[in-house]
């Protein structure tokens, strides 16, 4: 099982350390897949990279918490340990491919060097792998592909080398930080289905971030909803989306177009998600929700309101 345990990131901002993730705890397990669902600027990404430890390049913080890989911290890995861990065990597909991907050096280059890091291969047997993989994304004319450089693919082609790269050394677990992004509506649709045929055929736990709830809906088993930093609700799938229980994910919900609408504005949730070092005392979301009293001032516990494995930060769980 990939644990993320009570986890609190800072960051810098003016020179001033300010707590940026604050108290996340995510359970990943194999064969399954997680989303983590929510506005821009909630801290999904800042969560998903702390996973591989990448936000540490960035100046990212922990305060306190930790993260488990089958029970070992990976704030306790040696350099050595983290290298093998960071594509052996668990990969990641970063939202945009174009920064993703070295402009400078060939397709094949880069996904032979995933290769040769961390399997016992020769260069020739790891090139064969990389043709392989390229044809398990849906690639055609592979051995050429291997040649050409990102710039010459399009963001489709790209988001799908960048998938054959994270698949490239067998891991256990896959983090895919809204991958569909910057790619168009068809183009969105193969890139999940191809995510989901690895997923299944494969046996891998895959982390979700993404902030469209359709998605959720098609891909994932379970779903995390993050707001201001926090984990605000969690629980399977079906019985979130059958009986939302925080307001913000009431809200979420309530803000995606339907197919029958016809003319009028589109529901929207009113105010922005405060920054970090700008988070209210108690409920971060009682400034934007129509529920909010004096009892949200307070603390509230990540499981205030629960049902079996379904909980929300919320002391006025599922009130209408």
């Amino acid at each position: 099982m990939l644990e993320v345990r009570n986890l609190s990131l800072s960051v810098s901002i003016q020179g001033n350390r300010v707590e940026a993730v604050s108290g996340v705890s995510l359970q990943l397990e194999p064969g399954r897949v997680l989303g983590l669902v929510g506005e821009s600027g909630c801290g999904k990404s800042l969560t998903a990279q702390a996973i591989l430890r990448l936000g540490e390049f960035q100046g990212v913080e922990k305060s306190s918490g930790d993260i488990l890989l089958d029970g070992e911290s990976l704030f306790e890995m040696s350099d050595e340990q983290l290298r093998r861990t960071r594509g052996g065990h668990v990969a990641m597909v970063f939202q945009e491919p174009m920064t993703a991907l070295n402009p400078v050096f060939s397709i094949g280059s880069q996904i032979i060097e995933v290769i040769r890091l961390h399997l016992d291969l020769s260069k020739q047997q790891a090139r064969q792998r990389a043709i392989d993989l390229l044809n398990d994304v849906g690639m055609q004319n592979t051995e050429q592909l291997l040649k050409q450089y990102p710039d010459s693919l399009s963001g489709g082609m790209r988001q799908r080398v960048l998938i054959a790269m994270a698949m490239a050394a067998d891991p256990d677990y896959i983090i895919a930080d809204e991958p569909t992004t910057a790619l168009d509506v068809s183009v969105q649709k193969r890139i999940i289905a191809l995510l989901l045929n690895l997923q299944k055929k494969r046996g891998l736990g895959l982390l979700l971030v993404t902030h469209d709830f359709g998605l959720v809906a098609e891909m994932c088993d379970d779903v995390a909803v993050m707001y201001a930093g926090q984990i605000v609700e969690s629980g399977p799938v079906k019985e979130i989306f059958d009986h939302p229980s925080h307001p913000y994910t009431r809200a979420l919900m309530g803000c995606r177009p339907e197919v029958s609408q016809s003319g009028g504005s589109l529901p929207v949730i009113g105010g922005q998600v405060p920054p970090p070092g700008r988070w209210p005392t108690g409920c971060h979301f009682a400034p934007r929700c129509a529920l909010a009293d004096a009892s949200c001032a307070a603390p509230v516990a990540t499981d205030a309101w629960h049902e079996g494995r379904h909980t929300a930060r919320c002391v006025h769980g599922e009130a209408r």
